[in-house]
């Protein structure tokens, strides 16, 4: 097991090199001069020569990506250009505000998909089977953008009035502080990620419960609560796993845009405005931000389907 986690970890630190390479790249093929986006159109030669030179913009390529690699493995994320303030002091706060509405809406999606998953396995062929997944299909359909629209016509501006729209909180205050700014936010998040895990959910225990193992435990004579706890849900909840790894390492990227909607001070909303003033330094921060975080959910994933499903447990250990 360990040198499984141990091969998993190098695969993982590759991948995430490569992504460095991948950022550097893609943020150099960003169109117009860095320097004149930040200055403007109005400034002079001599300004944009000047700036030009303070962000290194006129050294090789290859000697400005490993100097920022270097500073990225010592915790330096580098200097905004557009406000000229450290990217670890820039983000600091937008990264806790952004990983209390992943987190929430991580840990409410993955209760909520495993209970309706289960729920509707149990009763499979029954109108609240079909009812379930028929739901679930419409809103996996949706864009996350319709989703959050649809919620603030419903309960902001519209319907029911009793939730603000946007995000209401004075700058420098925590977002926490007004719990009700949150809710939306959340909520869309949650109702775009819950409809795969619960299909997923719903398919995999569907097949467990009609297993020789799980027939076995029942002619034994035990309550079905055993069962379904002992027997079925650590065979189902592995190849659940990687589904919830990946729709969890999606809100890293999808938050951008529910971010932007409810004008919440996130990552989101500092990537975008990174981008309209083409703050390189930023864009590269956030991106690779991003990146870790799916890499790293994934990395867990594997782990955890490893340690919960006993067939492939075995297999590791023999």
């Amino acid at each position: 097991m360990f040198h499984l986690i141990l091969r998993r970890l190098a695969v993982s630190l590759v991948v995430l090199w490569l992504v460095t390479l991948l950022v550097f790249v893609a943020t150099l093929l960003l169109p117009g001069d860095p320097a004149r986006a930040i200055l403007g159109q109005q400034a002079t030669p001599e300004r944009i020569a000047a700036l030009r030179a303070q962000l290194n913009l006129d050294a090789p390529v290859w000697e400005r990506y490993l100097d920022w690699l270097g500073d990225v493995l010592t915790g330096d994320l580098g200097t905004s250009a557009a406000t000229q303030e450290s990217v670890n002091a820039l983000l600091g706060d937008r990264i806790a505000a952004s990983l209390v509405l992943l987190v929430s809406a991580a840990v409410l999606a993955t209760i909520l998909g495993l209970a309706l998953g289960t729920w509707s396995a149990l009763r499979r062929g029954r109108g609240a089977d079909h009812a379930v997944s028929g739901i679930s299909l419409v809103i996996a359909a949706l864009p996350e953008f319709v989703i959050g629209v649809a919620l603030v016509v419903l309960f902001a501006t519209t319907v029911f009035p009793v939730l603000p729209s946007v995000t209401l909180a004075p700058p420098g205050e925590p977002v926490w502080s007004e719990p009700a700014q949150l809710v939306l936010p959340v909520l869309t998040l949650t109702l775009v990620v819950t409809p795969y895990i619960a299909r997923m959910m719903r398919a995999t225990m569907s097949e467990v419960l009609d297993s020789g193992y799980v027939e076995m435990a029942r002619l034994k004579g035990l309550p079905e609560r055993i069962v379904l706890t002992r027997h079925a849900l650590p065979h189902a909840i592995g190849p659940v796993a990687q589904v919830i790894a990946l729709q969890l390492a999606w809100l890293a990227g999808g938050v951008v845009v529910v971010e932007f909607l409810f004008r919440y001070p996130g990552i989101g909303q500092a990537l975008i405005d990174a981008v309209d003033h083409r703050d390189v330094e930023v864009v590269q921060a956030i991106t690779l931000l991003v990146a870790a975080v799916y890499i790293v959910v994934n990395l867990i994933a594997d782990i955890v389907g490893i340690l919960v499903n006993p067939k492939l447990r075995t297999e590791v250990s023999s």
